[in-house]
């Protein structure tokens, strides 16, 4: 089987694709990347370049986003069938972020997976969109509300949506106007795990909930020259690869955490210079850490509610407060709050005296670590990668027993 596999290049999105890239050629399956000029992929994994200059840095406000994301769909839809056809793949497996897989995939008449890198977008009655923090509430209140928020969601998204729109006309595809339009019909694979999401009675059945991609299979050593205080809790902080710049926030949440009794971390991604980053008022700063190795003495992780961080958090039996900033954030981090697993504190809640009552509470209240623990006595069963490729197997195999 030859996958072609399209994802915006967006750190933690690459490195789940490259996972699932890893382990359908460890089956020995073909797996290749399509991507726009200059995305650098790890581990040797085979690309395809679509012609023309290198895309322009992705850019850090929102509007210059969204911008930025429907220029890339209408490159993809402009240049890639061309490289499609040549590789004439057998699936496309699409990131949900990027309705150009799904546009491709129809009207080159490939089968398509999506692929849920963060809160799956797949419509169920009661689930408000991922970038929305409001509780699943199915009732009559709740789908107006919902609904309020998609119309706010299609004002915002309407350069994507006039790109869609226009592809969708070209290629005689249907009205198709929204990212949610362009998934797939049948399957989903899913980061989530069972009992994060809110539940998915109507549409669940095809998603997947599968764990996060790519997991460390290495042991990664504790830092050495970090020798936190057994006699005390240690806190860590970290806002992610793209929202490390914030200084001022970061400063705060160290700060509270201190004045709650604990001894402070902070990894900024390399987001700040050394001067800003000395001014952070932590015990430690750093600008990477092994997380997985600092979440194994973490007594608590102060997140912005990424995805990938927050499961690796309850892989780790570590509770989150919770302080999201973007895209998907207010989506995960009203789960993180709804399974117990933590708190989640609103942009209006970001004062000092807020995060160091919240860190204490989560600090000195075990039914918050208990929850987390919960999720972590059933990591080593999350099928991950493996269980993705499982799913795409079947599904491909299914298609050629129907044709056949």
């Amino acid at each position: 089987m030859r996958a072609v596999l399209i994802t915006p290049p967006l750190p933690s999105h690459l490195r789940a694709f490259e996972a699932l890239a890893l382990e359908l050629t460890r089956r020995g399956h073909e797996a290749v990347f399509v991507t726009e000029p200059g995305v650098a992929l790890q581990g040797g994994m085979a690309q395809a370049a679509l012609p023309g200059p290198p895309a322009r840095p992705q850019p850090r406000r929102l509007p210059a986003e969204i911008l930025a994301g429907a220029r890339r769909t209408g490159r993809l839809c402009r240049d890639a069938p061309p490289v499609l056809r040549g590789l004439a793949p057998d699936l496309i497996l699409g990131d949900q972020m990027e309705p150009a897989s799904g546009l491709l995939a129809r009207a080159l008449g490939v089968p398509l997976v999506s692929v849920a890198c963060a809160v799956p977008m797949d419509p169920e009655p009661g689930i408000p969109l991922p970038f929305l923090g409001w509780p699943h509430d199915p009732s009559a209140r709740g789908l107006r509300r919902n609904a309020g928020g998609e119309r706010v969601a299609d004002l915002l998204m309407l350069p994507q949506s006039r790109v869609i729109r226009r592809w969708a006309r070209t290629w005689n595809l249907g009205d198709l106007r929204r990212l949610q339009d362009c998934l797939s019909p049948d399957l989903t694979l899913s980061q989530t795990v069972p009992g994060f999401d809110y539940p998915r009675p109507a549409n669940g059945a095809r998603i997947a909930q599968l764990g996060p991609f790519r997991r460390g299979q290495e042991r990664q050593e504790f830092p050495s020259d970090i020798r936190p205080d057994p006699g005390r809790p240690l806190v860590y902080v970290s806002l992610g690869t793209l929202q490390g710049h914030r200084a001022g926030l970061l400063s705060r949440i160290a700060a509270a955490c201190r004045q709650a009794g604990a001894q402070v971390l902070v990894s900024h991604a390399g987001c700040l210079s050394e001067d800003r980053a000395r001014a952070i008022p932590a015990d430690w700063v750093r600008a990477f850490v092994p997380q997985q190795a600092v979440l194994e003495r973490a007594d608590l992780c102060v997140t912005h509610a990424g995805l990938n961080t927050a499961l690796e958090c309850l892989a780790a039996g570590v509770p989150m407060l919770a302080v999201p900033l973007t895209h998907d954030q207010p989506g995960v981090a009203a789960r993180i709050a709804r399974c117990g697993a933590g708190l989640r504190l609103q942009p209006w809640q970001r004062g000092s005296s807020r995060i160091r009552d919240a860190a204490a509470r989560l600090l000195s209240d075990p039914r918050f670590r208990a929850s987390a623990r919960g999720f972590a006595a059933q990591a080593d069963r999350w099928p991950g990668a493996a269980g993705a490729v499982d799913r795409i197997e079947a599904l491909v195999s299914s298609r050629t027993r129907a044709t056949g």
